[in-house]
Formats: C-alpha cells, structure tokens, sequence
C-alpha cells in the first residue's frame, strides 16, 4: 500500500512537471516567434540603410571624379595662362628695348640732322609705332595674370570641392560599414532566435 502510495505521487509528480515544462515551453514559443519577427524587420531597416549609404558613396565617387577633372582642367589652364604670360612679358621686353634704341636714335638724328629732318621725323614714327606695340604687350600681360589668378581661384574651389568629398565619402563608407555589422548581427540574431524555436518546439 505505501509503495503503491508513493509510486503514484511519484507518477502524478513527473506529470505536473511535464505539464509546468510543457508551459514554459509553448509561452517561449511565441516569444521566440516575435524575436524573430523583430530580427527580420532589423535585417530589413539595415539593408534598406547600407543600400542608401552605397548610393551616397556611389555619388560621392562621381562627384569627386567630377571636380578632380575641373581641377586637373583649371590646373592646365594656369599652365597655359603663364605661358601665354611668359611670352608676353618676352614681346613688351622686346618691344621696350626698341622704344629705348628708338628714343636714342632720335636723339641723335634730332642732333645731327635737327628736329624737322626727315631721318628725325622717321625716328619719331618708328618710336611711336613701337610704343604701340610695347603698350599691346604690357594689355597682353595684365589680360593673362587676371586669367592666371581666375583659374587659380577656380582651381583652389576645385580642390576644396575634392577635400570635401573625400570627407564625405569616408564618412558613408563608415556609415555603410557600420550597416553592414548591423546585418551580420541581426542574421546572427536571427539564427540564433531559428534554433531557440527548434529547441522549444522539441521541448530541449
């Protein structure tokens, strides 16, 4: 009589244990569910960020290309202003040089022939033909150093433009890495939430 006693409490003790397992388990059940749930909707939200961020790089990357190219351009037009510059300031040194043998030229034929001769009145217009040429160079000059310092102002917003887009493209580079962690995670989440599931619908 006592052994059956206890055998049965012993039986009806293993079962309401079962069934308080039983329990717990179906309520993980639906929470686990609901994990996972959430995971996909995270996964989701992360991709959606990474993609845009990729976009934003993809950009960046035109744009940097771009003003690389208007300063590359504005660079080589620097270098073909100061040409044009250097072969300026050659013709009016040239042309001074003629002003200054033409003046003293007059100098000596006003001298020698007087002032209303013809070799004077020769070197006067010579003199003046010169001047007028030494004058062209010296607007030749002044035209291309306010063109040197165009492109070179052109230039240096170019490269604040390039300085600035490498910027952003390192910081949506990060932006985009740090998404990416975000997905490996949330997968890691989620497979873990797959395999509590598995365990829970087992009853382990």
């Amino acid at each position: 009589m006592n052994v059956y006693k206890w055998t049965r409490i012993g039986v009806l003790g293993v079962a309401f244990a079962g069934i308080l397992a039983g329990g717990a388990f179906a309520q993980d059940v639906p929470s686990d569910k609901q994990d996972i749930r959430n995971d996909k909707q995270d996964l989701k939200q992360d991709r959606t960020d990474r993609n845009a961020d990729q976009r934003d790089i993809n950009h960046d990357r035109r744009d940097l290309n771009k003003d690389r190219a208007d300063r590359n351009q504005d660079q080589r037009d620097i270098n073909h202003d100061r040409r044009d510059l250097n072969k300026d300031r050659v013709d009016r040194n040239e042309d001074q040089r003629d002003v200054n043998h033409d003046r003293n030229q007059l100098a000596r034929d006003d001298k020698k022939f007087g002032a209303s001769s013809t070799q004077a009145q020769a070197d006067r217009q010579e003199l003046k033909g010169d001047r007028k040429d030494r004058n062209a160079d010296q607007r030749d000059i002044n035209h291309d150093k306010r063109d040197v310092n165009h492109d070179r102002v052109d230039r240096n917003h170019d490269q604040r433009d390039i300085n600035h887009d490498k910027r952003d493209l390192h910081a949506d580079r990060k932006d985009r890495n740090h998404d990416q962690k975000d997905i490996n995670k949330d997968k890691r989440d989620l497979r873990k939430d797959h395999r509590d599931v598995r365990h829970d619908r087992h009853g382990r």
